[in-house]
């Protein structure tokens, strides 16, 4: 199935996702050896990367940000206008921070983990 830039059927088919287990932000000059990312992007200052917060403390890494990743399994395309935004701002309007990752078939959420299962309740509202 192709990408879809649709934004009414984007938010409708959202399919949202979440992970298990919690994760968090860590920093490193370079990944340690076995260390599996769930995301990562280069900075000036260092490679920052999601990782679960087990894995993180397995390498000895101080984490950030303890969260909760949820993974929309709608086939969002990159070129997509708006479908990130109307999704961050009903977050943003129920309290919620939000980091937001694209992939290249599906975007994915970092929230706060204590407010997961409210992320998942606003963004199944959303999605109606």
């Amino acid at each position: 199935m192709p990408a879809d830039t649709d934004l009414a059927r984007l938010l409708a088919g959202m399919d949202p996702a979440p992970h298990p287990e919690p994760y968090v932000f860590v920093t490193v000059a370079e990944l340690p050896a076995g260390l599996v990312p769930r995301a990562t992007i280069r900075e000036d200052e260092g490679l920052s990367a999601v990782v679960t917060a087990a894995e993180a403390a397995a390498h000895g890494l101080a984490g950030a940000f303890p969260c909760a990743g949820i993974t929309l399994r709608v086939h969002s395309a990159l070129e997509a206008v708006g479908f990130l935004a109307a999704i961050t701002r009903a977050l943003a309007d129920a309290g919620i921070g939000t980091n937001p990752v694209a992939g290249f078939h599906h975007d994915h959420l970092f929230v706060p983990w204590d407010r997961r299962d409210d992320a998942m309740a606003v963004l199944r509202e959303l999605a109606t």
